[in-house]
Formats: C-alpha cells, structure tokens, sequence
C-alpha cells in the first residue's frame, strides 16, 4: 500500500492547499481496472460514464486538487484515468503520470513537441504500454509504470503534419500483427497557406496503422484517394480532409470510422468535411458521406488577400459517436456548419439531420470539439452559446438549455468544448471559463464553479484557469479531472491547471 508523508496526509484531512506536490513513494504500479479510457472513453467515442457522480452528489461536490502545468499557456490535452493514475499531456510537450488522490507526479516524459492528443494505454505481453502523439507528427510508445521510452517513429514526412487526434489501441484476433495503433493524422498547413509565397497546397489527411509492439508501419490509408499535383503555377492539389480527432471503432464488423476536415485547395475533394468508414486490417476506404461541398478554406481567407473560393469553414472537428439503440447502431456525428447527422453505419446513408442553429450555410464553428451520449439522447455544445439534447431514434431535439456568459464574459460566449455524460448528468466546460453540470432529463442548470481564476497548486506552481476547448472534462469513479486554459482560434483565454473535484462518500 502506498506510503503517503505526512503532507499529503494533511492535505486529504483538511483539503487545504499549502502542501507541494512531490515524486510519489513508490513506483507506480498499474492493474488491470479501467477509469475514463482515450479521448471518448472507449471505442465508441460517446465520453459516457456508465457509474460516475450523479446529481446525488451535486450538493457536496468540491474542488479537492488544482495542478498547475509548467510552461504551459494551453491545456490542449484530454486527460485518462487508470485505476488510480492520471496520465495527461500538455502543450510543453511534457506528458504526466499523476496520483488522482494526492497529485503526487510518479514519472515525466518530455516529447520533441506539444502534446494534444489524449494517451492510449494497453497492456501487451504482461507490460502496460501508453501511446500517444505529439504535434511534429511523431508517435510514442512508453512503459506506462516508469515512463521509460520503448519506441518513437515519425507516422507522416510532410513538413506541415502534426497529430491532434488520439491514437486507438486495438487488438486483432487472427491477424499478423494482432496488437494495433490507428493513428489519425491532421496538418497545419492549413495556417501556413497563409504565407503569401506558400506553394498551397499538398497535404492530406490519412490513418496510419502500427504494430503497437514495435511502432512498424503496417499501412497508411488517404482520405483522398488522388495525390496532390499542380494546378497551376505555385499551386497544388487536391488537398485537406485532415482527421483532427480519434477514430470510432467498431471491432464487431471490423471496421473504424473517422470524420475529416475541409479542402485546402482546389479540387475540393468529396471526401473533405466527410464521415468515413474504413477497414480495420486493410484501411480501405468502405464509403464515405460529404457534409459540404467546395469548402476551400484556409486561414488565407482570413486576410485581405483572401481568395474568391474561399468557403465557409465546415469541417468535422469531432469524431462521430457510436450508440446502439432499440437494436440498431447509428453513427451520430456533428459538424461546424450547426449540423448533427445521423448515419447508417454499413452504408453511410444519411437517416436524419438536425440543425441546432438557424443557419447552417454561414460560417462555421457552430460545434467544434463534440458531444456526449448515454444511449438515448445525444448531447452537443454549441459555439454561439447553449447546450441541446437529441432524441437519437428519430433526430429531434428533446431540450435546449441557452447558457450565457457573465456581462464581463460576454466576448467568452460559448460551449466549445467537448462534453462529458455521467448517469444523470451532462457536464460543460465552457469558453467563459466556467464548468456546467446540467440535468440530462430537462437541461436544468443544477451547479456550476469558475475556472477562469487564479489557484494555489499543490505543486507549487502559479496556475490559473480560463476558457475550455479541446479538452474536456473526464470522469473516473467518483472524480471529476477538468483542464481549464485552451487559447484556440477564438483569442480564448490561457490556462495551466488540471482540477480535481469529488463529492463526499455516499
């Protein structure tokens, strides 16, 4: 059993927050429970907590920790629990092993880049490995009890890839390689178009899949079939469709699902802003469904340069979810444009699709990082403020919960941030900085805390919160980890805290 020193034992009795956060005393050693896995908790990417807190314990839900990252201006990545263990990486580049109790740091690891990507944990051969991605396009697999590095390889050559999305662990009976990666790959060329001598432009999105024993290639599968070439001088394409977010798996028919983003240049390819189905041991590309058409866009069109081709911005920034109702599975996915769809996942075919704002056709943002399910309704944020629930049978809205910034917020308006279902409730970070726990029956606003302050780590570290993006917030038992501080496109305000909430025992 652990040994805490007498600081820390004082911290849990009186839940004061003079104490530093030191190594742990002993060497992490990790079982085989489960807390909140990969970014969506699990294949199917609905970030649903089966038993979690409930609104029995809203009235004695407290902040317990606050961590404070350093060097760090945006908590981009979505923490994962393991039994007892918090692992997370952030923007330094600094990927963190830490106790859920005590938030003791039993190990770090420093990668080559920043690190958005929530981590995937496998156990392989009697060891417990952690995989995750950082933004120069490498891909690590390190020993999840002592942080020590097994292998690295770089999954994309082109300058401008980065990963963004989270890796999915997969094991394949029968196949040559049975232990997998699935590995998303997204770019930032869509930002460097914007140079004016940029030669626009020639990445594409892609998977690629590795043997998680050794980190070998076994495939890579484009989102556009055709490679980019020049269309005319100092001009390339196709190009785009970059998967920002994490496959959805589905090991009972062998294939996964991903969601792309827009075109960066003409041709604009049917398969940007697209929901794909892909084989899971080949990556061929089964099928896929566009959202929008010709949505050229790049931040380019952002300037006084800006193209006449420009669109509006509409790609797929979450991944789809999963969910299985009255027998029959659908893949639930939302768009920038203000769109959910629900598709039939063998074909594509679109079954339903509700608009959650009233123009669909402008500029996009509308959902961004994604939403929640607890297999009856969906659950999705909104970019211009507010929270709806959808009946998932057939597509139509149950609630509509308005939520609006403080009159000093105002220019912090919206729910950007992924979403996170537990039994009866269904939690929001939001761009203002303040974490929403809402009623998952009506969209009551049942509490709510502010991040968006100055807090007393029990690290020692200077650390404020600030507005909620890309990463959400995670249950695991009866803990509540929220990142606070994400900057994004938005001006949002920055942040370096990881807080810790809990109710008292039932």
């Amino acid at each position: 059993m652990r040994v805490l020193n007498f600081l820390f034992a004082l911290l849990a009795a009186s839940l004061s927050f003079n104490a530093y956060a030191v190594s742990c005393d002993q060497p992490l050693q990790l079982g085989g429970d489960t807390g909140w896995t990969g970014w969506g908790n699990g294949h199917s990417n609905t970030r649903a907590a089966v038993e979690g807190i409930s609104s029995e314990d809203i009235a004695t839900l407290e902040l317990r920790w606050a961590f404070g990252f350093p060097g760090v201006g945006s908590v981009i990545g979505n923490p994962v629990v393991h039994e007892n263990t918090v692992f997370i990486g952030v923007d330094s580049g600094d990927v963190y092993a830490i106790d859920a109790d005590t938030a003791c740091v039993y190990w770090s690891f420093k990668a080559a880049s920043g690190v958005r990507t929530a981590p995937a944990l496998a156990l392989i051969n009697s060891r417990q490995m952690l995989f995750f991605g950082d933004r120069a396009a490498n891909v690590y697999a390190v020993d999840a009890s002592s942080g020590a590095l097994i292998w690295q390889v770089e999954v994309d050559n082109h300058p401008a890839a980065i990963l963004t999305g989270s890796p999915q662990f997969v094991h394949l009976q029968n196949a040559s390689a049975p232990d997998r990666l699935l590995v998303p790959v997204s770019s930032s060329e869509e930002g460097i178009a914007a140079v004016p001598t940029y030669a626009c432009c020639t990445f594409r999105g892609s998977v690629v899949s590795l043997d998680a024993n050794s980190g070998e290639k076994l495939w890579q599968s484009y989102t556009i079939a055709t490679a980019p070439a020049e269309t005319e001088t100092n001009k390339f394409g196709p190009s785009g469709a970059a998967i920002w977010s994490p496959p959805t798996i589905d090991l009972a028919k062998n294939r996964f699902y991903v969601t792309t983003g827009d075109a960066y240049s003409a041709p604009a390819d049917s398969a940007t802003d697209a929901v794909m189905a892909m084989d899971l041991e080949s990556g061929v590309i089964l099928w896929h469904t566009q959202g929008t058409a010709d949505d050229i866009w790049t931040v380019k069109c952002m300037t006084p340069a800006a193209p006449e081709e420009c669109g509006p911005d509409q790609d797929y920034g979450s991944p789809a979810m999963l969910v299985t109702t009255n027998d029959r599975s659908l893949l639930i996915a939302g768009q920038k444009s203000g769109n959910v769809r629900g598709f039939n996942p063998d074909t594509g075919e679109e079954l339903w699709r509700t608009a959650l704002v009233e123009n669909t056709d402008e500029f996009g943002g509308k959902i961004v990082w994604g939403g929640a399910s607890d297999g009856e309704k969906v659950y999705f944020g909104i970019g211009t403020g507010g929270i709806h629930a959808i009946d998932i049978t057939e597509g139509e809205i149950a609630w509509s919960t308005p939520l609006e910034p403080t009159a000093d917020m105002a220019r912090h308006a919206g729910q950007d941030g992924p979403l996170t279902v537990s039994e009866d409730l269904v939690i929001s970070g939001g761009w203002d900085g303040m974490l929403r726990i809402l009623s998952a029956a009506d969209g009551r606003e049942l509490w709510n805390y502010n991040t968006a302050i100055s807090f007393t780590t029990i690290n020692g570290e200077t650390a404020k919160g600030g507005s909620m993006g890309a990463a959400g917030p995670v249950i695991a038992g009866r803990r509540l980890l929220v990142p606070s501080g994400y900057v994004g496109v938005k001006n949002g305000m920055p942040g370096n805290v990881l807080l810790m909430f809990a109710p008292a025992t039932r």
